[in-house]
């Protein structure tokens, strides 16, 4: 996994949580779903990259 998958899958995650709680505050249900889209592709984004990193080891 390269730093810069790594920090736009992180970026994705944080970025997302940050949308829905601000959704959530303000009762915007669009951007609390949008954050909650965001932070699930970015744990698959991370998840893609570990297990592509795995493959390479072995």
């Amino acid at each position: 996994m390269t730093a810069k998958d790594t920090m736009r899958a992180k970026g994705a995650q944080v970025i997302g949580a940050m949308k829905e709680v601000v959704g959530k505050a303000t009762h915007n249900r669009k951007l609390q779903a949008e954050g909650k889209a965001e932070k699930a592709a970015g744990h698959g984004l991370d998840a893609k990259e570990k297990a592509a990193h795995r493959l390479r080891r072995h």
